[in-house]
């Protein structure tokens, strides 16, 4: 019995030294590893592609893209950006496009999608909105900035009637949306290639609270109000949210930040930019 014991163990030694060829890591078939990579989300996906070129080409798989587009994105390439679409043009170099910021009307708006879920974002300059007041020199200014995304914010010295108002018309895929506004009290400076901030015409804001408002075409009307108190640092403060329940058509908006007590002056105040992106990323941001 231990001779036969001995014959069974020999033979299959035997059987794995003659198998016809070793199974490698490339031998997997190109198609079940996009089918795994469809599952994951597009850093790791990325990061996945630099394995080896198994997997970097099928990491190219449109299947994989196409659910990781926004509904809108043949809106935002070629209506909104004029971008021709190549037929050639594979669904992963579409998110590579639009997951980098596209300036749009006259370089004050900036579309863009987020790398992680695909979300789409937009951001208005101070530019792109209405201000009270911005062509007088005595109260507004436009000075050039390296911490905005648009170069350049509206700085406010002093004034009595606050008024920022902006619209918009855009085809948002449905969900929810947050906006906000971008301020600070202050102007950031340099010095000795340090930030610093300058406050000396910042005064006013403790008095009165600022009120925010955003409306849509379909009804909705929200409006919050905050005492104005970061100093020096630039925070998003949340106006509020809206509902998009028909991607297809675009959604109108209006927005504003009021402060009108004519009681009293108010001054020190750089307005950027309003933001408006997927609540799901809203909690990233800073609100008051």
């Amino acid at each position: 019995m231990g001779a036969n014991v001995s014959s069974i163990d020999t033979n299959c030694d035997d059987g794995l030294n003659y198998l016809p060829f070793k199974p490698k890591f490339d031998d997997i078939p190109e198609a079940c590893v996009a089918l795994l990579l469809s599952y994951l989300d597009p850093p790791e996906i990325c990061k996945l592609s630099r394995i080896n070129r198994l997997f970097r080409a099928a990491s190219s798989a449109d299947f994989i893209w196409e659910p990781k587009l926004p509904s809108n994105y043949n809106y935002i390439l070629q209506k909104l950006l004029a971008l021709n679409v190549d037929d050639a043009l594979c669904k992963k170099d579409i998110f590579a496009k639009l997951s980098s910021p596209r300036s749009f009307d006259g370089d004050t708006k900036q579309v863009w999608i987020d790398k992680k879920n695909g979300g789409v974002c937009l951001a208005i300059s101070s530019k792109g909105m209405a201000i009270t007041g911005i062509d007088d020199r005595r109260y507004w200014n436009h000075i050039p900035t390296d911490e905005s995304r648009f170069k350049t914010v509206a700085y406010l010295q002093q004034i009595w009637w606050l008024e920022v108002d902006g619209d918009l018309e855009f085809q948002f895929p449905e969900g929810t949306y947050s906006l906000f506004f971008r301020l600070q009290l202050g102007k950031a400076t340099k010095r000795h290639k340090r930030r610093a901030c300058n406050y000396e015409h910042v005064h006013g804001w403790d008095l009165k609270p600022v009120q925010f408002q955003l409306t849509t075409a379909d009804d909705c009307r929200v409006t919050s109000r905050c005492y104005l108190d970061n100093l020096g640092t630039w925070m998003q403060h949340h106006v509020g949210d809206f509902v998009v329940k028909d991607g297809t058509v675009p959604t109108k908006i209006k927005y504003s930040l009021t402060q009108i007590d004519c009681t009293h002056t108010k001054g020190g105040l750089c307005v950027d930019s309003v933001l408006i992106c997927p609540t799901s990323l809203a909690k990233q941001l800073t609100s008051c």
